[in-house]
């Protein structure tokens, strides 16, 4: 049986609890002290000219093969090529992957970068790079976990400065916190607030959507804390407040936890059943195209950024050091394939493709040598492709480009923080927005360069 999503941070702190945990009688400062301090704003920043009201990250965990999905070498030698083939896109001499057959014909609305490049092999500082535009504390290395001297994840910095409509968070991440068995340090840093406190941590609803049993744990109606015994609590605790001479400004905090709890408008933004049969099926009916399909809800509910992990599939991800091609064929590129088109095709059906940015990227590729012995590729950070889409990107554009077999770009490096800079910019937040840590200083959101050629 799979678990029942829940909220539970794994930062060290806790941005969600059950319904029954928060209002019974002994719990109500929790009320004021967790949730409601992580929906607390504490910056704000002058609006550039992006025209994306929200944003949705579809970080593809473990560093994918971009010779062998984004940027083919069909004319490479066979140790670099690789057994698959390339088809031709919408966009006129862009060609892609064979795997990728329903993202070939949407080429027309995303943009493509081929020449995203770094120095860095480990996979969990390199996570930190590519969610927040900066380096790690301890830059090549595996063997940190998350901490409060990481920089902020772009959510977090999203949710803050584009304040949202609703009851649902700013800022929500999805099925789970990413994180590497064989990384010493465990769980990625840079998925948290980082040094702006664990009241920026992301909103986390983990377990698999596709689950028949799927619910994100304390918004939905129990059968010994109902609707209306809430609201009484609730009165209590405004009550008890107005007793004191100092709620140290909770008070707002406080009536936007209760909103969550309280809401169904909350309650049915996580309801995929909702959702008609041939929309789900349209997804895939597999955790990746349900994650895809809840964060267009979510967004659609007023969430400013959600974060779609690629899910812990128990394979290491789209780390393949070995089975790369029978990996990619079968059980990462279709998924991928399939739900990232679903999004595509639904928010612009919907008429949100335009204020949404969709961005889809690993924290880095893998080697142009096919490993002969595990028919794998190794980790290969100097360049990949990530690809940007909607929220007022061109789409059918392609940016920069590898040497003849992958290895280098040849024009037009594009760093992890250009990438980070770029999504700010379309969201018209200026990079270069200053925002305080904890201790008061002044810290740039990051150094990075926009890619404003592929912006409109």
């Amino acid at each position: 049986m799979i678990p029942p999503a829940s909220g539970c941070s794994q930062f060290n702190s806790t941005n969600h609890i059950s319904r029954r945990g928060m209002l019974q009688a002994g719990t109500l400062g929790v009320l004021g002290l967790t949730l409601a301090d992580a929906l607390r704003p504490t910056v704000a920043a002058e609006s550039g000219k992006g025209t994306a009201k929200a944003c949705i990250v579809l970080f593809m965990w473990g560093g994918p093969s971009h010779l062998d999905t984004w940027d083919p070498k069909p004319d490479a030698m066979s140790e670099v090529r690789g057994p698959f083939r390339t088809i031709a896109t919408t966009t006129p001499g862009l060609r892609i992957s064979e795997h990728f057959p329903r993202l070939a014909k949407l080429a027309h609305q995303y943009a493509l970068i081929r020449s995203m490049t770094h120095n860095d092999p480990a996979h969990l500082s390199t996570v930190h790079h590519t969610l927040t535009g900066r380096l790690a504390p301890r830059p090549n290395s595996d063997q940190d976990p998350p901490s409060r001297f990481d920089s902020p994840h772009i959510g977090s910095i999203v949710a803050k400065l584009k304040h949202g409509s609703g009851p649902l968070p700013g800022f929500i991440t999805l099925p789970w916190i990413v994180s590497h068995p064989a990384a010493p340090g465990g769980v990625a840093p840079g998925q948290s607030g980082g040094w702006m406190g664990q009241t920026h941590d992301p909103f986390l609803v983990s377990g698999d959507p596709n689950h028949p049993q799927f619910r994100v744990g304390g918004l939905a109606e129990t059968g010994d804390v109902s609707y209306q015994r809430l609201n009484g609590r609730h009165a209590l605790l405004q009550h008890l407040d107005a007793k004191s001479t100092d709620t140290g400004g909770y008070d707002t905090m406080q009536q936007k936890a209760f909103d969550l709890l309280s809401s169904q408008e909350a309650e049915t933004a996580f309801d995929l059943s909702k959702e008609p049969v041939a929309m789900r099926d349209r997804y895939g009916r597999h955790t990746h195209g349900q994650c895809c399909l809840l964060a267009r809800r979510m967004i659609e509910a007023g969430t400013k950024l959600v974060c779609v992990n690629w899910p812990n599939d128990g394979q290491n991800f789209w780390d393949t050091h070995g089975n790369n091609f029978n990996s990619l064929k079968t059980r990462l590129m279709p998924p991928a394939d399939q739900g990232f088109s679903a999004l595509l095709e639904d928010l612009d059906l919907r008429g949100m493709l335009d204020e949404t940015l969709v961005v889809w990227v690993g924290e880095f590729g893998r080697a142009p040598r096919i490993s002969a012995a595990s028919a794998g590729r190794e980790h290969w950070p100097r360049c990949y492709s990530a690809v940007l889409a909607g929220g007022g990107v061109r789409g059918g554009v392609v940016y920069g480009s590898s040497d003849k077999i992958g290895a280098y770009p040849a024009e037009n490096p594009t760093s992890p923080a250009d990438l980070v800079a770029t999504i700010y910019t379309a969201l018209g937040i200026p990079p270069d927005t200053t925002v305080l840590d904890r201790l008061g200083r002044q810290l740039t959101l990051t150094d990075g360069t926009p890619v404003r050629s592929i912006l409109s």
